[in-house]
């Protein structure tokens, strides 16, 4: 993500969703607490192990409850009816386990279940580190940061509980199975990702 940024000349400090459904504009975006952040084109190894990624994913669910989604899809962390919220999110990829979370047919309103980014120029780690925070307060149950340069593997698991804590975290390199704990019986081939790159 890049700096903010303003579509309009107005003194305006503060963005929300129903800005954001304004906005005529074919930029992709993400608002964080009400700034604005311009998202720069994916690259060709990110979007490959996106595709790769989803692949994955989509076979196993298929026929089951939980649906996987890529971007661009807007996430609303905190909905509000009135469109008041101010933080609006694109993850790379994210599974969505409860249907009425996207039953408005426009973006999820709510935590998915899974969240997955994916570094890349354009998303630098303060940015990703304020996104962890706000999937962490909306009660994402798990977050994956995959480093395609490095081939490292980020994985936290949020515990539910007072304040919202961060539960198991484990960081794994050139690992050919990655389980996502949310969805039993899945394990991520990284090596087939990787050999793709």
């Amino acid at each position: 993500m890049s700096t903010a940024f303003e579509y309009d000349k107005k003194e305006k400090k503060r963005y929300t969703y129903a800005d954001y459904l304004a906005w005529d504009t074919k930029d992709r975006c993400e608002i964080i607490d009400g700034t604005a952040y311009m998202m720069g084109a994916p690259t060709v190894v990110h979007q490959t192990v996106s595709r790769e990624l989803l692949g994955q994913f989509w076979t196993f669910l298929k026929g089951k409850p939980c649906q996987v989604f890529a971007a661009p899809f807007d996430v609303r962390l905190f909905p509000r009816e009135d469109g008041s919220d101010d933080t609006v999110v694109q993850p790379d990829l994210l599974v969505i386990c409860d249907k009425s979370k996207i039953a408005d047919n426009r973006a999820c309103r709510g935590a998915p279940d899974l969240v997955i980014e994916i570094l890349s120029p354009s998303n630098s780690g303060p940015a990703m580190f304020l996104k962890y925070s706000k999937y962490l307060k909306a009660g994402v149950q798990e977050y994956w940061l995959i480093n395609p340069e490095t081939r490292e593997i980020q994985t936290h698991v949020f515990e539910k509980g007072e304040g919202e804590k961060p539960g198991r975290y484990v960081s794994t390199l050139h690992n050919d199975g990655v389980d996502a704990s949310i969805l039993p019986g899945l394990k991520i081939n990284f090596n087939a990702i990787w050999s793709e790159l």
